[in-house]
């Protein structure tokens, strides 16, 4: 079975019982906690070795997060090592955060341009969005800037990708030039 599929099953399994539970909230504090935690390099490396055994990472974590973390999710996390699936919790964790923002309506917008956009220029991206119907409620705007970009903007909407970059119109421009079929007509006579 795929890392993904493993992943969306664990993560809509902790989903769905903190929502029965009425732990949501909490639970996702723990799960965006457990999410940075995996961005440590010795501690991702400590969580996939297949040289420790899981008993002893189950213990490690134990110790780091039982006071810490809500029971639910300390129950959730020894279902991992027990089951032998504790190298996927960067992954589930990830589509854990998936779930909360579907169910809550928060779109993660992210533009990246070849130079810093003004706050007006984000709002009305954001304003745009939103009378279209492309994002929900809520929305987490993310900018960045790309210096390799020579104009434009590429724009990423959860799994939508609108790219609207110079490069990316001149790249469209030559494919179209390459199979243009008057062009090759020309030619052959």
């Amino acid at each position: 079975m795929s890392a993904y599929r493993i992943a969306v099953r664990y993560a809509k399994s902790l989903h769905d019982l903190a929502v029965e539970q009425r732990k949501l909230d909490r639970v996702l504090e723990d799960v965006q906690a457990f999410h940075t935690l995996m961005q440590n390099r010795d501690f991702q490396l400590f969580i996939k070795s297949p040289v420790i055994q899981h008993k002893r990472k189950s213990e490690v974590m134990e110790k780091m997060l039982a006071d810490k973390f809500d029971p639910l999710t300390m129950a959730f996390l020894r279902i991992l090592f027990n089951k032998g699936r504790e190298k996927f919790m960067g992954e589930v964790a990830k589509e854990f955060i998936t779930l909360f923002k579907k169910l809550r309506g928060i779109s993660t917008v992210k533009v990246t341009s070849a130079v810093k956009l003004e706050d007006n220029a984000i709002q009305a991206i954001e304003a745009k969005l939103k009378s279209e119907g492309i994002t929900g409620a809520h929305t987490e705007f993310r900018t960045s800037v790309d210096a390799d970009m020579i104009g434009g903007f590429i724009l990423e909407v959860d799994d939508l990708v609108y790219d609207a970059s110079l490069q990316h119109k001149l790249e469209t421009l030559r494919r179209e030039f390459v199979h243009n079929p008057y062009v090759s007509q020309i030619i052959s006579h």
